[in-house]
């Protein structure tokens, strides 16, 4: 008789133990219309960024930054020649040797 006893006392704990370990059903939460709206334009806004930031990785990888850079450099040279020139002609010009 006490171990019947015994072992419906564990028996009934064990049950209590189990019960306690169950997790709680989560209701599905019903979306409103602002909710949707909401949600979509946050996806249409994501996916905006994302192609953006494709484009600019792809825009990276040719370079064009060294390039304009090395471009601008070139030019500075060739305009600074090209104005020392001039002013070298004008100085001449205004101011003749005798």
């Amino acid at each position: 008789m006490n171990k019947l006893l015994v072992i419906t006392v564990l028996v009934a704990l064990l049950a209590l133990n189990a019960e306690s370990f169950r997790m709680p059903r989560q209701a599905e939460e019903e979306k409103g219309t602002f909710t949707r709206i909401t949600d979509t334009v946050k996806s249409y806004y994501n996916s905006a960024v994302d192609t953006a930031s494709e484009c600019l990785e792809s825009i990276r990888g040719m370079k064009l930054e060294e390039k304009a850079q090395n471009f601008y450099t070139e030019t500075k040279s060739i305009l600074s020649t090209y104005a020392g020139i001039f002013n070298d002609q004008v100085y001449h010009i205004v101011y003749p040797q005798q």
